[in-house]
């Protein structure tokens, strides 16, 4: 199987590297488009700010070719948000509006910002991706900004407010939490995501 890490230079490229190693795969990480159009599965990590990552897709040209992407892509923390039409950081930051939602700030509710640690989510009946991870297992968190539920929402989590914690849209996955910091049940994840 072909797998590509999109790089942009500002995220967690070599853990979600080393994660995928463990799983028996041999990812290349790229940003060449010839490379990634010829990929079967397709990871977007991000980490850092959503002005900083788009910044760096428009400069390697890679915008348009994420957003008419046909394979299998998994965006990771910042990635996922990055699939939205705008982030509410810096008073609005445009991103790659593939769905038409928009990446809010948590709102202090008495709980540490940003939300960092170990965290639950739901776990929907009969959905491919959570096949072999049992409900209220735990994952790992560290962001400010979240995808509000909506029709996209396959998986929520509760930090103060509920929030998408896993979305689905189209060939468009995204997880809001770090699966290569989230021990066996991020694992099972993206082993899930690599077999659809």
């Amino acid at each position: 199987m072909n797998i590509v890490i999109i790089n942009t230079n500002c995220s967690n490229l070599f853990s979600v590297k080393t994660m995928l190693h463990k799983l028996g795969c041999s990812p290349i990480i790229s940003d060449r488009a010839d490379i990634i159009s010829q990929a079967d599965k397709l990871f977007l990590p991000g980490v850092g700010t959503a002005s900083a990552a788009m910044k760096q897709l428009k400069k390697k040209n890679l915008v348009s070719l994420i957003q008419n992407c046909t394979k299998p892509i998994l965006g990771i923390c910042l990635g996922m948000q990055l699939f939205s039409s705008i982030s509410a950081e810096n008073n609005g930051i445009k991103t790659l509006n593939i769905i038409d939602v928009p990446v809010k700030r948590i709102q202090y509710c008495g709980l540490p910002l940003p939300h960092m640690g170990w965290n639950t989510i739901t776990i929907p009946k009969k959905h491919y991706l959570f096949y072999g991870i049992k409900e209220n297992s735990y994952f790992y968190f560290a962001h400010s900004y979240f995808i509000e539920i909506c029709h996209v929402t396959i998986s929520q989590t509760n930090y103060g407010q509920l929030f998408s914690s896993v979305i689905e849209y189209k060939n468009f996955f995204g997880v809001q939490f770090h699966p290569e910091k989230s021990g066996m049940p991020g694992h099972q994840l993206v082993k899930n995501f690599l077999e659809i």
